[in-house]
């Protein structure tokens, strides 16, 4: 498997699935069927801008990934500073559409478990109600993991959307599934970096791969943000949109893991509900 992903035989196939090289390259083999070529292609166009570092793609199949490996750093502030200004620019170099697909990318992806579809749309508000929060908000329900109360809140936060979604902005370069946990420190030429690993890339809004960030508590997230601001402001209110923007990832937390999450969700949505005055 490794030989004909790597074009060579390896010197070691380790238990945890680090592979050691030939050309003496550590890698990490990762079987991810149904994903494969949506991750690919996520990876590539990320790495396009030449600005987050992402590990490279050293061989595929239809099922398995063969990537470089990121020996874990410890997190530093200094690194989080740069990868919050590579962040940004990454955001600037811009998506065809809301939802649309990299290069080479399916319109039926994964975000974690997930499925996710990349479906264009010209207007962010509404793209985002109907094609990333109504979806899991139907799975979450008809599985039973929502009370009809709650999926009432939700859709009353998607329907003032257009109210409370802040400036319009152009189609972000976005990682899609921004959490701690997909970033990745390792040392890059002697110094700790942030790497983003797991992408589920598509083009949306820059705030919410930063409400992501936010969700499950990145290390040095305000290093974080003021590098992000000093490549590009943040619009006025952003803060107070993050709630917004973790309806999405939250949902689908609550489609894979269960009602444990939905009251994080139903809080999202009542904090979009404040913004629109629509609730104490």
């Amino acid at each position: 498997m490794v030989r004909r992903l790597a074009g060579s035989p390896p010197r070691e196939v380790r238990p945890d699935g680090t592979v050691a090289l030939a050309d003496g390259r550590l890698a990490l083999l990762k079987s991810t069927p149904g994903q494969v070529d949506a991750e690919v292609a996520g990876l590539r166009w990320l790495a396009g801008p030449s600005e987050v570092p992402v590990p490279a793609v050293i061989g595929h199949d239809e099922r398995w990934l063969l990537l470089e490996y990121l020996p874990p750093a410890p997190p530093d502030a200094e690194a989080a500073a740069r990868f919050g200004a590579r962040l940004a620019r990454l955001h600037l170099a811009g998506a065809p559409a809301f939802g649309a697909a990299p290069p080479g990318g399916p319109v039926d992806a994964r975000i974690g478990l997930a499925p996710m579809r990349n479906v264009a749309g010209t207007n962010w508000p509404s793209w985002y109600a109907e094609h990333r929060v109504l979806p899991y908000l139907r799975t979450a329900s008809d599985d039973g993991q929502l009370a009809a109360d709650e999926v009432a809140t939700v859709e009353a936060a998607c329907a003032v959307l257009p109210e409370v979604a802040g400036p319009p902005v152009e189609p972000a370069r976005l990682h899609g599934d921004l959490w701690s946990g997909n970033v990745c420190w390792s040392a890059r030429d002697g110094r700790t970096e942030a790497w983003v690993i797991d992408p589920a890339a598509h083009g949306g809004h820059p705030e919410t791969d930063l409400a992501m960030l936010a969700l499950f508590g990145c290390p040095h997230l305000e290093s974080v943000l003021a590098g992000y601001r000093e490549v590009t402001p943040l619009a006025a209110g952003w803060a107070e949109r993050v709630g917004l923007h973790q309806m999405f990832p939250l949902l689908v937390h609550v489609v894979l893991f269960g009602r444990g999450y939905a009251g994080q969700a139903i809080a999202a949505a009542r904090s979009a509900l404040r913004l629109a005055g629509g609730i104490p």
